[in-house]
């Protein structure tokens, strides 16, 4: 009684953010292209409605179609005490999503033979000990090396449990003294458990690869050449003026219940698994470079997202760094390849390509456990449904 009790008065309590979803304040810079304005206006109606339905402080979206970005606006706000209304420009944490940004980076040292996807991961990182079975780079990006996984808002971003909340990495290694000493789960291969801690060390092996600090190669191989201006690593020390104040639901792990101003905490040794801010716009472009085959090579992209398998035969659903799921558009089943954003154990951003559409999509959130994935899926059916063009084969 007394859960249920608390339950009601939480409810009861809460204040909505957005009592009229059509009342959510928007700012766009650019009108969409005539040939997207139903699109537009039926997927503002979904954003809308869903940052009213979730109660959501703010969202953003970019759409990319046809090899341009043809839609970007921010809804809500970015800061609740003083109504900083959120823009396109405004920089989200992306969180798990950082994956596939560190994909491509392997792609790109992958193209220019510096490393070996089935070399040990010890020829790249000798700061990580041996273990009773070899780990392969291969295993550690598919999620099947043993490597355990973090425990979301759970464990303090830190070296040692009598540490501070949250340290600071200098450098990429410095990330593996959470969980280097421990054995691994299982035999590398044999099965498939998702690991944030595991792509601390492929960040490691694109650093020794490329012969300098991770975040230079990703600023000046990708972030740099796709003009992804708003993409950086977050900081603590050196916080964004632009980025969006990070919310958490103040119980029960639901927006719907209210938000709380988010701890301050410093992702750094995170790395290329967890650790980049970044705009909507900004992922739409690396989307639409990745299909475009401006970044990396055709060959290179099906490497990194066809699905791992499993001795038995069976699919894992994931690739190297990308998720690959199918979704229900225009009536018919299409592939779905991208990647959730999760941040102290809950969703804060969703990433989707849909290469038979020509269609990129991404939605971001400064509040934990927003379902940031049915809205992206949404607004690409609105897109395919209202766009006037077949689908591309």
């Amino acid at each position: 009684m007394f859960v249920a009790g608390l339950f009601v008065y939480i409810g009861a309590t809460a204040t909505p953010l957005h009592p009229d979803p059509q009342s959510v304040p928007s700012v766009a810079h650019l009108a969409p292209p005539q040939k997207w304005t139903g699109a537009v206006k039926r997927a503002r109606q979904i954003v809308r409605a869903t940052a009213a339905e979730q109660n959501l402080p703010g969202v953003s979206v970019a759409v990319g179609a046809g090899g341009d970005i043809v839609w970007a606006e921010g809804f809500g706000w970015a800061h609740l005490p003083n109504r900083v209304p959120v823009t396109p420009g405004m920089r989200f944490r992306i969180g798990t999503a950082s994956k596939v940004l560190t994909s491509a980076a392997v792609g790109l040292v992958l193209e220019r033979g510096r490393l070996d996807l089935d070399d040990e991961i010890q020829g790249y990182v000798p700061d990580f000990p041996k273990k009773q079975w070899p780990v392969t780079l291969r295993q550690l990006m598919g999620h099947v090396a043993g490597i355990r996984n973090d425990a979301g808002d759970e464990e303090p971003v830190s070296a040692r449990d009598d540490e501070p909340l949250s340290v600071r990495c200098e450098r990429t290694v410095d990330g593996l003294q959470r969980f280097a000493e421990r054995p691994l789960l299982f035999e590398p291969g044999t099965e498939y458990r998702y690991s944030n801690y595991g792509w601390i060390l492929v960040s490691a092996a694109v650093e020794a690869a490329a012969q300098e600090p991770f975040s230079t190669f990703m600023r000046k191989q990708i972030f740099e050449p796709l003009g992804m201006k708003d993409t950086t690593p977050d900081s603590s020390t050196e916080p964004s003026p632009d980025r969006a104040t990070f919310y958490f639901p103040r119980f029960s792990a639901d927006p719907r219940y209210g938000p709380d101003e988010g701890r301050e905490v410093d992702y750094s040794c995170f790395a290329g698994s967890a650790a980049f801010v970044s705009t909507p716009s900004d992922l739409v472009r690396f989307g639409l470079a990745i299909n475009s085959g401006k970044l990396l090579q055709p060959a290179t992209v099906q490497l990194l997202q066809a699905s791992q398998r499993l001795p038995s035969g069976q699919e894992t659903g994931y690739g190297l760094g990308w998720d690959l799921e199918t979704a229900a558009l225009a009536g018919e089943q299409t592939r779905l390849v991208g990647h959730d954003g999760e941040l102290m154990g809950g969703m804060v951003a969703s990433f989707m390509m849909f290469p038979e559409h020509g269609i990129v999509v991404a939605v971001t959130s400064n509040i934990g456990f927003a379902d940031t994935y049915s809205v992206a899926v949404k607004i690409a059916q609105a897109f395919v449904e209202k766009g006037g063009g077949p689908a591309r084969k």
